[in-house]
Order: C-alpha cells, then structure tokens, then sequence
C-alpha cells in the first residue's frame, strides 16, 4: 500500500474530500436528514476510546459518517539570538469517516494531509467485530497504543501548538502499523477498566541509521513498507493497560517491543536478534473544584545498538511531559454558550542518550528541556485559538553550553 503518492493525485483527492465536506457542512443547514452525531462525554469514556469519541456528521438512514479537524499558525522563532522571522504554517487537515457495516461490525479510517499536503499517510484504517464489551477484534492499519498522545492527539483537544517533544521527536507520534488485535472495557461503581494487545508490523535499521546521526525511533515513520512487511520478519507486540477511577484520575501503564533489525536473509544468519523496547506511564485527571484539567506521561526506550556503533548512539533513553490547564473564565461571549479562556502551561524534557561517556565517565549530553506558558480561547468544546510561548534549552552530546531557542506560536485548531 502505498501511502505517499505524486502531487497531482494529492491535490485531486484534496480538493474531493473539501468539497465533499463544504458539501456535508452546507447540507447540515438546510436538511433535516443531516445531524451531527454527538460526542460520547460519559464517565466511561477511557484515552483508547479517542478513536471513536470524535464529533462526526451523519446522514440519517445511512451508515457513514464524516468528520475531520484543520491545524494552523504563525511562528516566530529566534534559537541564540538569531531569527528567520515571521512564518505561516498549515500543519494538518485530517480526514475521518466511519462506517457501521452490520451489527457488532464497524470500520473507521483516519486519512492525515501535513504541510498542504505535502505528505498524505494514512494513520487508522481498521475493522471493529464486537463479542463481548471485554473481547473485541481490531484489525487493520492501527495505531499502537503506546503511552496516551499517541492515540489521543487530535488538535483540537490541546491548549498548546506544538507536540510534546516526548511524543513527537522521541516516540514517533501518531505511529501505526498494519495488525491486529483484542481490546475491552468493563466498569463498576466508580471503576473503569481498559486494555488492548496487539501484533503489528514495526522498527526497522532506521532508528539507528537516520539523519539525525542518533538513536531516533520517529525514524521509521518514513519506512512506508511497514504496511506490507515486517523488516525483521518478527512481529512488534504493543500493549496497555488502563485503570480509571472517575473521582480521581485515569493512570495508562503500556509497552511496546520487537525485534527491529533484518537479522536473516534466505536462512543466511547476517545479526543477532536486536530489540527495541518501549516502556510508558500516562495520567490525566480533573480537580473537579477548580476544573483545572492535568494531564502527563513518562516513557522509557531500551535499544539493543550494534557494539560497532558510536557512543553518540544511545541505548536508553527517556522523556516526559505534563500539561496543566485552567480554565479562568466560562460565560457567554459573542453568543457562544459556553466560551471558555484558559492558561495553561507545559513542561517537556527528552533525553535521548541516557548514560556515560566509557572514557571518561562523564554524562553524555543529547537532552532538551522547554517550557510552554499558554493563553487559550474556546468558543466551543470543538475550536481552540491558542497563543503560546515556548522557551527551550538543548545540549549536544557533549554537554556543551545549551543553545537557547525561544518561539511565540499563534494559531488555531477545529473540528468540522
């Protein structure tokens, strides 16, 4: 399956699929068989439900629906005193559609233009077959529930512009991989209970051969082969468990592992077997008196890296980041019900080589720590305008003085 295609088709299929939606939007308006299919807000609702909880437009009487959400901003960014001025951006318009096919059977694909549509990649693509709310097949293009931004990374439901550094340039964010799997849910009095298993496709050598010149799993993103084959030959496991008191908090405990490297050919030996592991923790929760919303994850990689290899390439590394909104004012304005201004603010760290120089003993560098204040302004639950400023500190690998990169985003992000 081919997932990057020439840019003729692209912008055919782009202008199709606005079309289709301008379409859909209008006819909501004047026809009574169109409605808007609401978003599931109930307690039970757990991060692995993100893929569904999603507002969507639907014609009566029939089983498809559509949906989507548009990302963009302005930047302006100056790394140790030194700018390239003011620049637009069009990051992504991302195209949903859902089907219910027959009873217990349900399909949805997730279709992402980036940089208009410079790239088009297809991140969800599978089937639903419902036995039982605790047993449940999914197979298809899935997107490996590792950590929660991974499945949960809509545009819309962020107070901030760009992506945790965690998520997006130590984990490869929105990473799938044709598989397929089990996931459930139950819950009890206050209890939810989730969890999901499934075998993919996965790694392959880029993660150690990149352009970064470091040990890089966002890497693979670009090997578009994965969705035919597996380069190892080995299936990638990816699991999560998830707990929820509705009170308290929601807590994501998940891992993802496989061999990564081509380790044989035609029953010739050319490597041992060498794994990439993945270990993540995730939390959200609601203080419910003051409505501030926090939400975090902690990730930890474990890269078996060739002895030939430079210490530049790391075995371990680590990353995390927590958010914290507050909302500080909710009121009708312009005749929107339930506008709402935040503040907010971020915290990331990544260190992508965790140890020590053999030589010397000394701690190797590669870390980036940033800091995210934000102002946010929700004229609905479906629409954020967001003015952020991020501050960043980041060192080479040999631990020299942190270049200094301070950047103002100012953007928007919508449903339709």
């Amino acid at each position: 399956m081919k997932t990057y295609i020439s840019i003729y088709p692209k912008q055919f299929l782009l202008v199709l699929l606005l079309l289709a939606n301008l379409g859909m939007v209008k006819a909501q308006e004047t026809d009574p068989l169109i409605k808007r299919v609401p978003v599931d807000t109930s307690q039970t609702i757990l991060n692995m439900d993100a893929v569904y909880n999603r507002p969507f437009l639907a014609i009566k009487k029939t089983p498809v629906a559509l949906g989507g959400y548009l990302e963009a901003n302005s930047i302006y960014s100056s790394e140790d005193g030194v700018s390239e001025g003011l620049s637009f951006q069009a990051r992504r318009l991302t195209i949903f559609m859902s089907a219910t096919i027959s009873k217990r059977i349900k399909f949805l694909t997730e279709i992402e233009f980036e940089d208009g549509a410079k790239e088009i990649g297809i991140e969800f693509a599978a089937i639903d077959v419902s036995f039982h709310p605790l047993v449940n097949f999914r197979g298809g293009i899935i997107m490996n529930p590792i950590g929660a931004f991974n499945q949960n990374h809509d545009g819309p439901k962020w107070e901030f512009v760009e992506r945790p550094d965690m998520a997006a340039n130590m984990l490869p964010a929105t990473w799938s991989n044709a598989g397929f799997g089990l996931f459930g849910k139950t819950h009890k009095d206050d209890w939810v209970f989730g969890y999901e298993a499934y075998l993919t496709n996965g790694f392959d050598n880029s993660i150690i051969d990149n352009e970064e010149n470091k040990t890089f799993l966002p890497a693979a993103k670009d090997n578009e082969e994965r969705f035919e084959e597996s380069n190892s030959g080995k299936a990638l496991f990816s699991g999560k468990v998830t707990v929820k008191n509705r009170n308290i908090a929601e807590v994501g405990f998940s891992y993802m592992g496989g061999v990564y490297n081509k380790f044989e050919e035609e029953g010739v030996v050319l490597d041992k077997k060498r794994r990439v592991d993945v270990f993540a923790i995730d939390i959200n929760s609601t203080i419910k008196k003051t409505g501030t919303y926090i939400v975090g994850e902690v990730a930890f990689i474990s890269v078996d890296v060739p002895d030939t290899y430079t210490q530049q390439y790391g075995t371990k590394q680590w990353g995390a980041f927590v958010d914290v909104v507050q909302p500080i004012l909710k009121r009708e304005i312009f005749n929107w019900e339930d506008a709402t201004l935040n503040v907010a603010a971020r915290f990331d760290y990544v260190d992508w080589n965790d140890g020590k120089f053999k030589e010397t003993n000394a701690d190797i560098g590669e870390e980036l720590t940033a800091i995210t204040p934000a102002i946010s302004f929700r004229p609905s639950a479906q629409t954020v305008f967001r003015l952020n400023y991020r501050y960043q500190w980041q060192k080479d690998i040999l631990n020299n003085p942190a270049s200094q990169t301070a950047t103002w985003l100012f953007g928007f992000s919508t449903y339709f």
